[in-house]
């Protein structure tokens, strides 16, 4: 779940498209904590392993906060970070492009990390050679399943 700061609910609008939303809840964590502070910007281009938020199928006045994981006919599938925690595609579906708001680029609270490296980086620390460096690509915003992971 995530709490907007913006007063209107994380509407994008006004100048420019971002906005600050706060986390909520367990779902994604280690890559996200309670209380953890996000600059979104709204209406990004989202691909998979984007950190997004969006409005939750069933309960519109709800921001989520989950991965992008991948593209499917109806919508995005977007997961838990946290696997058992079950609160995601997995229990209400694909989710209609309408109700994904924004891409997550940066948490700045506790302290500052990377969310959404570019394509080209996130290509190049996902090489065996930058891959062997422990924890670099995910400090780094790149995605990489645990269970990928040895």
């Amino acid at each position: 779940m995530a709490r907007s700061t913006r007063p209107e609910d994380g509407e994008p609008g006004g100048v420019l498209p971002f906005g600050l939303v706060d986390v909520a809840g367990p779902s994604m964590v280690p890559t996200l904590r309670e209380g953890d502070q996000l600059l979104v910007r709204y209406g990004a281009p989202i691909r998979p392993g984007a950190v997004v938020v969006f409005r939750h199928p069933f309960q519109q006045d709800l921001l989520v906060v989950k991965r992008a994981a991948e593209r499917r006919a109806r919508g995005w599938w977007l997961l838990s970070d946290n696997r058992p925690v079950d609160s995601d595609s997995r229990s209400y579906g694909a989710v209609p492009d309408e109700l994904v708001l924004g891409r997550a680029l940066l948490r700045l609270r506790p302290s500052p990390a990377w969310l959404a490296p570019g394509r080209r980086l996130e290509r190049l620390l996902l090489t065996p050679r930058l891959a062997r460096v422990p924890g670099l690509a995910r400090r780094l915003g790149a995605w990489v399943d645990a269970a990928d992971t040895p």
